[in-house]
């Protein structure tokens, strides 16, 4: 008999107390282990349409919604009594007539009314009638793309005011089929299920439901309940995990499309697929390197000699190792000690049309990024990143700094971590044997010209060698420049994700006016955002500017205080600031609370129980179910500081970009929930926010 569990289930399992989920698991390990015990209370449930519902007692008030028969076993939700009686008796698991996948389906009669949500009632009220949006589909047009049958006429009488309602009670892929098709794309149609086949085989099926083969995959499954991605993929996602690359390969998308998920999948597919092979799995900062480290524990949790072969550090902690491994133990030079080798350099030379920050930006982003050492190549190379325009004669001044702060590291016998990765890039060059078989990056678009460079050097441009994940609308610490001059061309293997699973339709919308709809990288490969769906609805976010701080602070701690009396935990709730400077508006109004909380850096994780504060730059790579955005003022972001320290008008737009994809990383850390708030003058990208 197979034995399959539903995305419904660990949903519904997530929401039970710690002591209701114990309690659920062992009755759906002893499930797993002998179905027909004469133990286990199974009670047939006559109000339910679909006759192959049954309950399963787990305590007295618990019961698990199963779907028996001859050849399988379903576990397809929990709840409590009445609850879990309710839920079944309002679906049926059935085969869909067109693409042939199973599909638990809501059932339409029971569907009082198909309502517009409360919170776009009101703009509603105030509105023309809009227009239906799919009354030209045909049947057969529409059943393609997943939708049930009695659920036909909904689609056609829905408008854009009552679309994301509807597609809360459809199956996945007829949901996002239709969001697509109302922001102007056109959805994939998969290939139906022949005649016969098994209907739990379709790839929208894997997406709700799967076979658990053996105690340790169920085990897996139940441990972390909420996290569906170490179960449940979309067949876009299957697809690129396990595709063969005849060279390097770049998978993209906006923010909560599952860019990281793959990245781990990748990963743990080239080593299972690679029984000898080590799989190195980077990223550019601690924090996230260590989230990774978390969700791979989580992925393979019974497989623990296959995670000893996935190796995962930052990329500076990996050029380091492999550094004192192969060449010696470097002495690397700080950025404080590089900041007194600019200033003094510079002192010593008529310079003074630049400023300190100048100088800094162009040695960390030209000069030390490319490793310049003659004058020849600073005056030829070409600035992709930056865009002031220097004449010859200025170069020559700022080669003469340079040079001196490149003598003097020298001297010292200190080097930067540039000097590093560029030593171990032209070591594994020439070497025959690279220490990872094959590598995969995640926030690929962080990534600097070394770090490329030595990745190049690794792969060399073998099958499968190199995998990258990433946003270029989440670019905020590195300047563009062409991949394909060092090496790495991903055209024609490049795939854009476009399901977001993490953030709801209204936050993502309005996040995403932050961005231009298209984002080119330098060797004009394109990221398309316009056709990017939520899969689930939620409210608005929350826009507030304030007189003072002091409001700002009171409305932030009431706001938080209302989430906790709402059941969000502590550790759900995320609070961001632009910079170090604004911190203690975010701790003040969340002290005012009385919630303990936690100052996030570079190496420290959020924990449970606490509220995490931390600057948008740490934010990358977390979510929360609730996100505050504090001082969004004027003259914080886009920060002043860095636009004043523009040597020319044309290098405002990328000051301008980067700090808008800050902005846009900070709102997209949050699913459910999004308070933006600031004081009078308020940033001018909040403008951009509400239209």
């Amino acid at each position: 008999m197979e034995f399959r569990i539903a995305d419904t289930f660990t949903d519904s399992l997530a929401r039970l107390t710690t002591d209701e989920q114990k309690a659920v698991k062992i009755t759906v390990f002893d499930l797993q282990l002998n179905p027909a015990n004469p133990g286990m209370s199974f009670h047939k449930l006559d109000k339910a349409k679909d006759k192959n519902f049954w309950s399963v007692r787990v305590n007295r008030d618990i019961r698990i919604i199963v779907h028996k028969s001859e050849s399988s076993l379903l576990i397809c939700y929990v709840d409590h009594h009445d609850k879990a009686y309710d839920w079944a008796e309002r679906r049926k698991l059935e085969v869909h007539p067109k693409t042939g996948a199973a599909q638990l389906v809501e059932i339409r009669e029971t569907v009082k009314e198909v309502f517009v949500p409360v919170y776009v009632q009101e703009e509603i009220k105030t509105s023309a009638v809009k227009q239906k949006l799919f009354t030209d589909f045909t049947d057969e047009a529409l059943l393609t793309y997943g939708v049930p049958t009695e659920w036909l006429n909904d689609v056609r009488d829905v408008n854009e005011d009552t679309l994301l309602e509807l597609v809360d009670h459809l199956p996945y892929e007829a949901g996002e089929a239709l969001l697509e098709l109302a922001t102007g794309g056109m959805p994939q149609v998969v290939k139906p299920v022949e005649k016969g086949e098994d209907p739990f085989t379709h790839p929208d099926a894997l997406r709700r439901f799967r076979v658990m083969s053996n105690l340790e995959e169920l085990e897996r499954a139940l441990e972390f309940p909420w996290d569906k991605w170490a179960i449940f993929l979309h067949p876009d996602q299957r697809q690129l995990i396990g595709k063969n690359f005849s060279g390097p390969a770049r998978v993209s998308g906006s923010a909560g499309t599952g860019k990281t998920v793959v990245a781990l999948h990748r990963a743990v597919f080239l080593a299972r697929a690679n029984p000898d092979a080590r799989v190195l799995l980077t990223t550019f900062s601690e924090i996230l390197a260590n989230s990774l480290k978390v969700k791979l524990r989580r992925l393979v949790v019974n497989e623990l000699p296959l995670a000893e072969r996935i190796e995962i550090f930052p990329i500076d902690q990996i050029g380091v190792r492999l550094y004192k491994a192969n060449i010696g133990t470097p002495k690397i030079v700080t950025r404080k000690q590089i900041l007194a080798l600019l200033s003094k350099a510079s002192s010593e030379v008529e310079a003074n049309k630049f400023s300190r920050t100048f100088f800094l930006s162009e040695w960390e982003q030209v000069v030390d990024a490319w490793q310049l050492t003659t004058w020849e190549n600073y005056r030829d190379v070409k600035r992709l990143g930056r865009k002031t325009r220097l004449p010859e004669q200025q170069r020559q001044i700022l080669w003469t700094i340079f040079s001196k702060v490149i003598q003097q590291l020298k001297k010292d016998g200190l080097i930067t971590y540039a000097g590093i990765f560029n030593e171990l890039a032209d070591f594994f060059s020439q070497s025959q044997k690279s220490p990872f078989d094959f590598a995969v990056i995640d926030e690929s678009q962080d990534i600097t010209v070394y770090h490329l460079r030595f990745l190049a050097a690794l792969g060399r441009n073998n099958p499968n060698a190199l995998f990258f994940a990433g946003d270029l609308g989440q670019r905020i610490f590195q300047q563009p420049f062409s991949w394909k001059s060092l090496g790495v061309d991903v055209r024609g293997r490049s795939t854009t994700l476009k399901v977001n699973y993490r953030t709801s339709h209204q936050i993502r919308m309005q996040s995403d006016r932050l961005l231009s709809p298209e984002v080119t990288d330098a060797d004009g490969n394109i990221e398309k955002r316009s056709n990017t769906v939520s899969v689930f609805n939620g409210p608005p976010p929350i826009i507030k500017t304030f007189s003072t701080s002091a409001e700002e602070i009171e409305f932030v701690s009431d706001w938080v205080l209302k989430l906790r009396q709402e059941e969000v935990f502590a550790h759900e709730i995320g609070v961001f600031v632009r910079s170090s400077n604004q911190l203690n508006r975010a701790i003040d109004a969340i002290g005012k609370t009385g919630v303990p909380y936690k100052v996030l850096d570079e190496s420290v994780e959020a924990i449970s129980g606490q509220i995490p504060i931390c600057t948008m730059h740490l934010a990358k790579g977390l979510e929360f179910k609730a996100v505050v955005v504090m001082a969004c003022d004027d003259e914080v972001i886009p920060l002043q500081e860095r636009i004043e320290t523009v040597a020319d008008d044309a290098d405002l737009e990328e000051v301008y970009n980067t700090e808008r994809h800050l902005l846009y990383v900070a709102c997209t850390r949050a699913r459910d929930q999004l308070l933006l708030t600031s004081v009078e003058p308020s940033s001018e990208f909040l403008d951009d926010l509400k239209q």
